[in-house]
């Protein structure tokens, strides 16, 4: 399915019945003339375009009904919110089968922006960003400028904004940006989840920034990425928050259900969709509706725009809510998951979402500017944690796949090819992890690392090199397990997470250092320790680890405490296979969670916390 600019129209969709045979669907003139520019595509039966706007909306009403009841959302029980999890693993280790390969960990850059990223090329959202002498910072729902091109970093500016549309969470800065061409484009979501707000400032004259644009739309921003000049914003909107009533009397369950079900029927798609002042930003035509019935129900939305033009978007939809969004730099994948009751307050959370029926589909998009092409689909059986499962290159999906009600007690590497409008499993490797959980990936070009824990924290190296003939190399068991990983050349890798007790029982933070020169034979060869209940913010956001390749140095942030919190930044110097740690005191309380090391081109590293932008003392 085709993205197209919502300022301009498209024909709804004829005869959907006969297109669905074809295996598209084609929009038409309302005079049987041609097609509408540009037509809008599907690949293939799993996701649908209903014929109208009534249809549309029907497709949503009739999946709610069966999910109401006389509590509300939940059907007959009361509603409780949680987060759905992944299945837990239930058995032995993994056999080996190992063989020499000669694939390299050499797919590692960091993002000129200053932000640590999944991917190269494509840059996230943060809460700080630079670009030459120039930094940008969110505090306090303000964005703060300064140039850093001095002896101390110096304040130019300070512009109040709206972001959060709201009330924001205790600690949450207000916003995350990406900043394009000399313009700032900032993304907050309200306290409650249901609105965000999209800014954009222009900071030609960055002692004076001046707002272009600023928009509040309906529907929670869960990841934010830069393709080039093009903003993307993954809004999710989840079951409409309704004025449900509860039973009261001896009658009260009956009645109760009765009206809450017409408060279903009364819903228009303005309550499905994300919209602006009440009127959906995205067309009909432009929602795809899953055939899967079991998938969450609830719409998630890539919003696309140019900051020199903010107001001209670009938005496609699948008509079901997940979280797992992939981007590399010419597709998006969402996995599809189950309905998860409740929601999560940040960008990008790392949280895992199962399916009822132990499978999960897939829906691939190729981006092109600001366009997106539906162009396949398929499913895997298992479950998906998190965007960090799953990885692009050269035509080949790779997704670490966890247990599910339709696999073994094990995890897998599995490789997807697209082949037509379907993406098919191209090869796969079972038995990672047995009874154990995946606790973080790293992908290569022709490489997957992969850990996974319960007592012990096994290392796992798959040969990617023939997509379709995936194998496993070797595999390292040690105490603890790693939450993050970092290629630190091509050679070493370093992990970042917890140490942990021969019998599972978690200490506190560790950063453990691995050789993979020989990949069927992978060795920790240092591990620093650090206080007992201590955590890695690197763990939960990845945004937390700065490497240094210059000067070998990893720069990460460690907290620890649970009536008052104290952060360091752990300067982790690497000589000759060992690592030297030197603790440093930098934040307390909530602002933890905040503070960024990032690296200038000049070779010095900018220190922001809650309160203060400074210069970070690499050397000591």
């Amino acid at each position: 399915m085709s993205l197209r600019r919502i300022t301009t129209s498209i024909a709804a969709v004829a005869s959907l019945s006969a297109a669905a045979a074809l295996g598209y669907v084609v929009g038409s003139e309302p005079d049987g003339g041609p097609p509408t520019s540009p037509p809008i595509s599907l690949a293939n039966a799993d996701l649908a375009v209903a014929a109208s706007c009534e249809e549309l909306l029907d497709s949503y009403v009739d999946r709610a009904l069966e999910q109401v009841g006389p509590y509300g959302w939940g059907g007959d029980a009361p509603f409780f919110s949680m987060q759905s999890g992944d299945a837990t693993a239930t058995s032995e280790a993994a056999s080996s089968g190992m063989e020499q390969s000669t694939v390299a960990t050499s797919r590692s850059a960091s993002n000129e922006s200053g932000t640590n990223v999944q991917e190269v090329g494509v840059d996230e959202s943060d809460v700080v960003k630079v670009s030459g002498s120039l930094l940008l910072r969110m505090r306090d729902g303000e964005l703060l400028a300064y140039d850093v091109a001095g002896g101390e970093p110096r304040l130019l500016s300070t512009t109040d904004l709206d972001v959060a549309g709201g009330e924001r969470w205790p600690g949450d800065p207000g916003g995350e940006l990406v900043l394009v061409d000399g313009r700032a484009v900032v993304i907050g979501t309200s306290s409650d989840g249901w609105e965000s707000t999209i800014t954009t400032v222009d900071l030609a004259d960055p002692t004076s920034p001046s707002v272009v644009d600023a928009t509040t739309v309906r529907g929670r921003a869960s990841a934010v990425r830069l393709h080039g000049d093009v903003v993307r914003v993954v809004l999710q909107n989840g079951l409409p928050e309704l004025d449900f009533s509860h039973p009261d009397g001896t009658f009260g369950e009956i009645r109760s259900r009765l009206r809450n079900r017409g408060l279903v029927r009364d819903t228009t798609l303005a309550d499905w969709l994300p919209s602006v002042a009440g009127e959906p930003v995205v067309d009909c035509e432009d929602v795809a509706v899953p055939d899967d019935e079991e998938l969450a129900l609830g719409t998630t939305t890539v919003l696309a725009f140019d900051p020199v033009a903010p107001t001209e978007r670009s938005t496609t939809a699948v008509a079901t809510d997940s979280g797992t969004a992939y981007f590399s730099t010419d597709r998006f994948y969402l996995a599809a998951a189950a309905p998860a009751w409740g929601w999560t307050e940040c960008i990008d959370c790392r949280w895992a979402g199962g399916s009822p029926s132990g499978t999960t589909p897939i829906f691939a998009f190729a981006l092109d500017g600001m366009d997106a092409t539906y162009v396949a689909s398929g499913e895997v059986e298992g479950t998906i944690a998190d965007r960090w499962s799953m990885d692009a290159v050269g035509g080949s999906l790779r997704l670490a796949v966890g247990p599910s009600s339709e696999t073994g007690n094990f995890n897998s590497v599995v490789t997807l090819r697209e082949a037509g409008a379907d993406l098919v499993e191209d090869g796969r490797v079972d038995q990672l992890g047995v009874d154990e959980e995946i606790k973080s990936v790293r992908w290569f070009d022709e490489l997957a690392i992969v850990v996974t824990f319960r007592q012990v924290d096994p290392l796992y190296a798959v040969d990617l090199s023939e997509p379709a003939d995936p194998r496993l190399l070797g595999e390292l068991k040690i105490p603890g397990f790693s939450e993050y990983l970092h290629p630190l050349g091509e050679h070493r890798l370093i992990g970042i997470g917890q140490d942990a007790s021969l019998t599972g029982r978690v200490r506190g933070a560790q950063a453990a250092l691995f050789d993979v020169t020989d990949l069927t034979d992978p060795r920790q060869i240092d591990v620093v320790r650090y206080p007992r209940t201590s955590v890695a913010g690197a763990g939960t956001d990845p945004r937390q680890f700065t490497w240094l390749p210059d000067q070998r140095v990893a720069l990460t942030v460690v907290s620890q405490g649970w009536t008052g919190t104290t952060g360091w930044v752990s300067v982790l110097s690497l000589d000759d296979g060992s690592m030297t740690n030197r603790m440093v005191e930098v934040e307390h309380g909530s602002d933890v969670a905040d503070v960024r090391l990032v690296p200038l081109a000049s070779g010095r590293v900018v220190l922001v916390t809650g309160e203060d932008v400074g210069f970070f003392d690499v050397s000591g």
